[in-house]
Order: C-alpha cells, then structure tokens, then sequence
C-alpha cells in the first residue's frame, strides 16, 4: 500500500511544476509530509530514545549530585557544630583545668605558710630552750665561781676561824637564798 500511495504522490508532483517560490505545489508538500514524517519515524526508532535515555542519565546525574551536596552540606553543617561544641567542652575543661589549679596553687601556699610558721614556731622554741639552758648553765657557772671567789676571800680573812668546807656551805647557802628571791 505504501508504495502505490509513493508512486501517485510521483505522479502528482510530476504534473504541475510552477517557477515562483511562492506557488503551493501540492506534490511537494505531499513529499514533504512524507519526508518529515519519514524522518520523525527514523528519529523516533533510532534517536529519540538514545536521547531521551542520555537526558534521563543526564538529569538522574544532576539530582544524585544535588542531592549528594544536599547531604555533604548537612554533613558540613553537623561536623560543624559538633567541632562547635567540642570547642566548648575543651575550653570549659580548660578553665575547669585552671581552677583547679588555682585552688591547688592556693592550697599548696597556705601548706607551706603554715609549715614555715610552725618551723619558725619550733626554731624559736628551740632557740628559747637553749637560751634557758645557756642561762642556767653560765648562772651555774657564775654561783660557782662566785662562790670560789667568796670562798677565797672569806678564807683569806678568816683563815682562822673557820674551815674551807664550813665555809663553801655558807656560801652556797647564801647564794641559794639569793636565787629563791
């Protein structure tokens, strides 16, 4: 059937051919329809789909890679406030971190403040006691010597009358009555 239709299609253009552009010829509209429907049919079967496929691909394409920034921008957006947040657990473990160290920094001084004043307490103490010591000692030592002293002169002036012994007992005893006053 298609090729009678062709060949009255050939007859027909055949028949009237004018030379003014202008002028409708009805056989090569006839062979335009049928080269544009021809054409449309050959492009339909072997171009559109390929086409249509690649514009699918294309636009598939496009949305995977809308869509994978969407989610890398969401992810971005996440680890930034995680990092955010990160941020302020650091730095207030950081000042956490300080604090204590004041406060121990604090505490050590008042230790050692307080060691030093107790040392200084037992230096003088110490000190103290050995002066009480050093002053029993040479007061002992002075009585003694005083005592020699008064002895020798006491012997020297009463020689006769009494004996050294009696004499050192006097003295002593005197000298023990000075001690208690």
């Amino acid at each position: 059937m298609s090729y009678r239709l062709l060949l009255v299609l050939a007859l027909v253009s055949e028949g009237g051919a004018s030379g003014s552009p202008l002028d409708v010829n009805p056989g090569l509209m006839l062979w335009t329809i049928v080269t544009v429907f021809l054409l449309f049919l050959v492009l339909s079967k072997l171009a559109w789909k390929p086409i249509l496929k690649s514009l699918n691909e294309r636009e598939n394409f496009i949305r995977e890679s809308i869509e994978k920034a969407e989610n890398a921008r969401k992810e971005a957006e996440r680890i930034i406030a995680e990092n955010k947040a990160n941020l302020q657990k650091a730095e207030a473990e950081a000042q956490k971190i300080v604090e204590q160290g004041r406060e121990y920094a604090e505490k050590l001084k008042m230790q050692i403040l307080e060691e030093s004043k107790a040392q200084a307490k037992k230096m003088i103490e110490d000190a103290q006691k050995e002066i009480e010591r050093k002053n029993i000692e040479a007061f002992s030592k002075l009585k003694e010597q005083v005592a020699d002293i008064a002895v020798a002169a006491a012997e020297k002036i009463i020689r006769e009358n009494l004996d050294k012994e009696k004499q050192i007992k006097l003295i002593n005893k005197y000298l023990e009555d000075l001690s208690k006053n």
